[in-house]
């Protein structure tokens, strides 16, 4: 009886009841947008690099490894030498391993020599391997393949001809030795797509001229002379290494950590790469709490909306009353048309949130890299809806109470 009662009096004020539906869907599917992005981006964060056991470089920290060898951020305290690199890369546990050169940059773009086993060997996504979208992997010495955004935003495509600079924030650059653009990457929304990544004996190749961070006067070594030359490299700045067996990643890890030819550290990208999330994911805490503020003002409006209709309901609460209805009965009444108007708004919020989600998945992951997976709500997700159902329902008793004591005299009087 009094649910059909509740329904019969949503109905009767559709329009202001409609708002108040609408305003807490959208506060609702904004909300849980947030938290598909925040955990979306937790996932792809974690997911920047996998399917590599070790990441072994110069002894300094599991966080600063991770940032220059993977994020391309910072600088190494030190290289590894190739003889260290040789002497890794021939231990029993090791299944692969790609060394990385880093250093040069072309126009803000961190320049990254390695071998062409990192296309095949760098995942990133739970697996999912690097993918060209227009040409070729390095053929020639002086061949690059760029990233996506490193293509986008400086206008390259396939043949281009790229001069790499020396160092970071340098006005020295290679320009003896131009390269010339053989793949675009396709984007994968990690370092990768800020990279150029040259051959490790193209880095070889640019600096057999120089010395000290210039180049020699009047030296300027051809380069069919350089494809002839030895250029096996001195050091490096890290490897990626995977292993046969896990069960073998610790012992592998603890004896490239007591190395003793130079200090050399091994890190677990997945345990640094928490660690690093510790750092930087402050802000995911600061998108759920505007996003519950978002929430909170919805449920605020739906309490004032109930309050600023006491007045023209005054005469209905008295009529109720007056047939012989309990005061509890009102009070029941207003919070169940609550409870009602915040049930379907958060079902329209969730039916909002899928449906954007399938509207701008494929947007949002070719253009940041993001994926926002579309599967069943999380247990965490009804908790959130039951909380604001269970939310209306507190907020409702405010105005609620006020009718529960209004009078009969007070509501069967006319106003004039």
């Amino acid at each position: 009886m009094i649910l059909r009662l509740a329904f019969g009096s949503l109905i009767a004020r559709a329009l202001t009841v409609g708002m108040t539906i609408l305003a807490i869907a959208l506060s609702v599917a904004l909300f849980l947008g947030v938290e598909k992005v925040r955990t979306g981006a937790k996932a792809s964060f974690a997911d920047t690099i996998s399917g590599t056991d070790l990441i072994v470089g110069a002894r300094s920290g599991s966080v600063q490894l991770l940032l220059y060898s993977v994020f391309r951020i910072g600088n190494a305290t030190n290289n590894l030498t190739w003889e260290s690199y040789q002497d890794v890369a021939n231990r029993p546990e090791v299944d692969w391993i790609v060394p990385i050169s880093l250093g040069d940059s072309h126009r803000q773009f961190r320049v990254m020599g390695t071998t062409p086993e990192f296309f095949e060997r760098y995942k990133y996504r739970s697996g999912r391997s690097l993918a060209l979208q227009d040409g070729v992997v390095m053929d020639d010495l002086f061949d690059a393949v760029i990233g996506a955004d490193v293509a986008a935003t400086l206008g390259y495509s396939i043949g281009d001809p790229i001069v790499v600079a020396h160092g970071l924030a340098s006005f020295s650059e290679h320009e003896d030795q131009p390269f010339r653009i053989s793949g675009i990457l396709e984007k994968t929304g990690t370092p990768v797509d800020r990279t150029v990544i040259v051959s490790l004996e193209a880095i070889e190749a640019i600096h057999v001229d120089w010395q000290n961070g210039a180049q020699k006067p009047g030296q300027s070594t051809p380069a069919d002379v350089l494809r002839q030359m030895d250029l096996e490299p001195q050091a490096i700045t890290a490897a990626l290494v995977g292993v046969k067996s896990r069960l073998q990643v610790f012992a592998l890890q603890r004896s490239i950590n007591e190395y003793s030819q130079e200090p050399l550290l091994a890190i677990l990208p997945g345990v640094a790469l928490q660690e690093l999330w510790q750092i930087v994911g402050i802000a995911e805490t600061a998108l759920i709490g505007v996003s519950a503020m978002v929430v909170v003002t919805a449920l605020i409006g739906m309490m004032a909306t109930i309050f600023s209709s006491l007045n023209e309901r005054r005469r209905e609460m008295a009529i109720f009353r007056a047939m012989g209805a309990r005061p509890r009965v009102i009070l029941a009444l207003l919070v169940l048309e609550a409870v009602l108007m915040a049930a379907i708004g958060a079902v329209l919020g969730l039916g909002l949130l899928y449906a954007g989600l399938m509207v701008g998945q494929p947007l949002i992951d070719s253009a940041f890299g993001l994926w926002l997976p579309i599967e069943p709500p999380t247990m965490r997700e009804g908790w959130v809806l039951l909380a604001v159902i269970a939310a209306s329902a507190i907020v409702s008793m405010i105005p609620a109470l006020r009718a529960y004591r209004m009078s009969l005299a007070d509501g069967m009087m006319v106003r004039i």
